[in-house]
């Protein structure tokens, strides 16, 4: 078990190490063996402002997206867990059914539909920062509520109960007991709506508006024309970062208990 255990390991991180040795290759063009290995690559990330604008965009949708997906998403797992009402199941499927469908699938379908949109009321829609949000709300919150579901089946309902019998409210009760409750299931609800809404291209290649681009898109565009351990620099350090963001916040919430 423990070979096999090591062989996953040095199975998934293979990607990663590859992505790390080749940035360290001085060459402008890739060849193996190399001529050489320098860290210079990173150094000349600050000579491409157009990977910084798309950073930016990336965080301010992915940042707008996550704070949308939690806000659906804990109330709606609080009502599948905590409550029984008709079309509770249908309302379970619904919400995770983005999960079973591929982005591709999905950004297709809503260009469709925004187009038709547009033709018929004359309202500009495609291109805008609001419909990409509403976009990768789809994705981002079925990963909420399968999150903060998971959370709350580990609850123990007592103690909302001691609280009731106490006298609290109904909200008193949600917002002093039950959403303190839950906050390791919401910070990691919110890291992974983070990460997917931030890596995101499928719906974003089909939604976003011309001139403007995310991280993952100006990646691919510099993909088209050059072939530089360059673009392995940049996902180098936007994997430490996430990585880094991980630790910190498992170090606090522990992770592993939700996940």
């Amino acid at each position: 078990m423990w070979l096999l255990g090591g062989f996953g390991v040095v199975l998934m991180l293979l990607p990663l190490l590859m992505t790390i040795y080749i940035s360290s290759i001085a060459d402008s063009v890739l060849a193996f063996p190399p001529d050489g290995h320098s860290l210079a690559w990173y150094a000349r990330l600050g000579e491409f402002p157009k990977f910084g604008q798309a950073l930016g965009t990336s965080l301010r949708i992915a940042a707008m997206a996550t704070l949308g997906s939690l806000a659906l998403g804990i109330p709606a797992s609080i009502a599948l867990v905590r409550h029984r009402f008709p079309g509770r199941g249908l309302l379970n499927v619904l919400l995770l059914s983005p999960l079973t469908v591929p982005g591709v699938v999905i950004g297709l379908a809503l260009y469709v539909l925004m187009v038709e949109v547009e033709i018929r009321s004359e309202v500009a829609l495609i291109g805008s920062d609001g419909m990409l949000v509403l976009a990768h709300l789809l994705i981002t919150i079925p990963w909420v509520v399968r999150l903060c579901v998971a959370n709350l089946l580990q609850l123990d309902r007592a103690i909302e109960e001691a609280a009731a019998n106490l006298g609290a409210s109904p909200r008193q009760v949600l917002w002093r007991v039950t959403l303190p409750m839950m906050r390791q299931g919401i910070v990691a609800a919110g890291l992974f709506a983070f990460i997917i809404s931030f890596e995101n291209i499928e719906l974003t290649l089909f939604l976003i508006s011309p001139g403007v681009i995310t991280l993952p898109i100006a990646v691919l565009q510099y993909l088209e024309y050059r072939a530089d351990p360059l673009v392995a620099a940049v996902v180098v350090v936007q994997t430490a970062v996430i990585a880094l963001l991980l630790v910190l916040l498992d170090r606090y919430v522990r992770l592993s208990k939700v996940v």
